[in-house]
C-alpha cells in the first residue's frame, strides 16, 4: 500500500497518535500516560519507517513543548525510539497476546532507561550499585502506573483501530498490484 499523508488509513493513525499526545495534556496520575502505546502502534501500523519514527515523535514533542523540557529527556527519547522498533516488529503480527507482550515490555524498558538516566544525572543517588537499586525502588510505583497507563492505551488504539478497520474497510491495509 502507497502510504502517504492523504490517505484515510494513515490520517486515522497519525490521528490516534495525536490523541495519544494530547492525553498526556489532561490530568492524571503520575506515568499513566500513552507514550509507550503512541509509540507501539506507530511502529505496529506506520508502513514506512522514517513515518514510524517521526510521526510519534513529532506527536510526542509538540506535548513535551508544552508539558515543558528537562533534562533527563534523551532517556525518554531513546527509550520512545526502541518502543518504536518494538511496535516494528508487531507489524505482521498485531494479536492480543503480541501487542500485551510488547506493552508490557515497553514499560520495562522504559523504567530502565529513564530510571537509569536519573540515578547516572542526579545528586539524590550515590553513584554505586546500592545508589542504583535505590533509584530502581524509588520508581516502582510509577512502573506501576506506567504499566496499567500503557495497558489502557494500547487497548484503546490497537483496540479502537481494530474495530475501525472493521466497521470501515477504507481503513484496512490494502496492498496495490504493480
Amino acid at each position: 500500500m502507497i502510504e502517504t499523508i492523504k490517505t484515510p488509513r494513515f490520517l486515522l493513525i497519525a490521528g490516534i497518535i495525536l490523541f495519544g499526545a494530547m492525553m498526556r495534556l489532561v490530568p492524571h496520575w503520575p506515568n499513566f500516560t500513552p507514550i509507550a502505546a503512541m509509540a507501539l502502534f506507530g511502529g505496529a501500523y506506520l508502513k514506512k519507517k522514517h513515518l514510524a519514527f517521526i510521526v510519534p515523535f513529532a506527536a510526542m514533542f509538540l506535548s513535551d513543548l508544552i508539558l515543558g523540557l528537562h533534562q533527563w529527556m534523551i532517556a525518554v527519547y531513546i527509550s520512545f525510539a526502541l518502543v518504536v522498533a518494538i511496535g516494528m516488529q508487531l507489524k505482521s503480527r498485531v494479536k492480543v497476546g503480541s501487542v500485551l507482550l510488547a506493552t508490557v515490555s515497553a514499560s520495562l524498558l522504559f523504567f530502565l532507561i529513564t530510571n537509569f538516566a536519573i540515578w547516572y544525572g542526579s545528586p539524590w543517588y550515590t553513584q554505586d550499585f546500592a545508589g542504583l537499586l535505590t533509584c530502581y525502588a524509588a520508581g516502582l510505583p510509577f512502573l506501576n502506573n506506567g504499566i496499567i497507563g500503557d495497558l489502557f492505551f494500547s487497548t484503546i488504539f490497537f483496540g479502537g483501530f481494530y474495530f475501525a478497520q472493521k466497521r470501515f474497510p477504507v481503513f484496512a491495509t490494502v496492498e496495490l498490484k504493480k
